[in-house]
């Protein structure tokens, strides 16, 4: 296994206890090193992942440019542990981390100016991280003192409950870094993938988006209501994926089959290079989903609630029921 090899669940157990106590034993020296974080940024995924890091045991301090964002960060932080993370709008808080978590706004301007201030301040050997969903990780190196030890390191929304974590190197990563972050993630119960090369959308979007993009052709076509794509994917692909991914869906399924399928059925699928018709409509008719009230639902009055913790409770459960610890 080269050093940025992901194990397979084969190799590594599904419990986030045993991979922490695997990660900690084959890699002491260097998620180990880690101990000291400082996340910038106090905005949903900067408080979350402050919160999870300090549940774990890290010095953890949360770093905005403005104290009213940290005062509300607190609020919202678990109480058992809110307290127990430091809170500064000082420049200071970057100088003694072992690892700066970026998760600021998102936008590539605010981004490089960020790196142009903070990467000098940080210790040479400290690693420095951005939360990016979307944003060349090259061209944020472009702005780091020592781009060697910068990568991505990309959360999902909400982090207290996704698993994933990609982890993304730009062409100047030193690949320890990476096997560390990659360690780091799994001490803290998270499933880590490295993308080896800085593209759009990574790994995540880009799957992502090319199903949305058959989903919306479908729908626009009438082929398949919105509620009829989505019940295809929740109580079909998407129940067997949380288990198998595509490939080993593929070796389960047999390769034979699904490369008989694919001459016939990919010559026919959406292969369009623009925005979905049907995802630009409701963007230009300026319903953006949970936030306005409406998307493609209705969530009105008190539904955008019901649905998030709806949400929440589904997520919890598949958590649990696949990765909580006596799993």
């Amino acid at each position: 296994m080269n050093e940025t090899t992901i194990p397979t669940d084969s190799q590594a157990s599904d419990s986030p206890v045993a991979q922490a106590q695997s990660a900690a034993a084959q890699h002491s020296d260097s998620a180990a090193s880690i101990r000291r974080i400082t996340v910038a940024g106090a905005g949903t995924m900067g408080y979350s992942i402050a919160e999870i890091f300090a549940r774990k045991g890290y010095e953890v301090t949360l770093w905005n440019h403005r104290w009213p964002a940290l005062d509300r960060a607190k609020t919202l932080i678990a109480s058992e542990v809110a307290d127990s993370i430091d809170y500064s709008a000082s420049d200071h808080a970057f100088e003694d981390a072992d690892l700066i978590v970026e998760s600021i706004v998102e936008d590539i301007d605010a981004k490089l100016a960020f790196y142009r201030q903070a990467s000098p301040l940080a210790r040479p050997n400290a690693i420095i991280v951005t939360n990016t969903s979307g944003l060349s990780i090259n061209k944020l190196a472009t702005a780091v003192a020592g781009p060697q030890r910068f990568l991505g390191m990309h959360w999902f929304n909400p982090p207290t409950l996704i698993p994933l974590i990609e982890i993304i190197k730009n062409d100047a990563t030193d690949p320890a870094v990476a096997r560390t972050i990659y360690d780091l993630a799994l001490a803290i119960g998270k499933k880590p993938a490295i993308v080896e090369k800085d593209v759009p959308g990574f790994a995540a979007n880009r799957i992502q988006l090319a199903v949305v993009r058959e989903v919306c052709s479908m729908v626009s076509k009438g082929i398949i209501s919105p509620e009829g794509a989505d019940a295809v994917m929740k109580y079909g692909l998407g129940f067997r994926w949380s288990c198998l991914g595509p490939l080993e869906t593929l070796d389960f399924g047999g390769i034979d089959v699904f490369e008989h399928v694919s001459e016939y059925l990919m010559p026919d699928l959406e292969d369009s290079h623009e925005v979905p018709a049907l995802l630009k409509q409701h963007y230009e008719a300026g319903e953006l989903g949970v936030k306005t009230g409406k998307g493609f639902y209705d969530y009105s009055g008190d539904k955008a609630r019901q649905a998030t913790a709806e949400r929440d409770r589904k997520l919890r459960a598949v958590h649990d029921a696949l990765y909580g610890e006596d799993n």
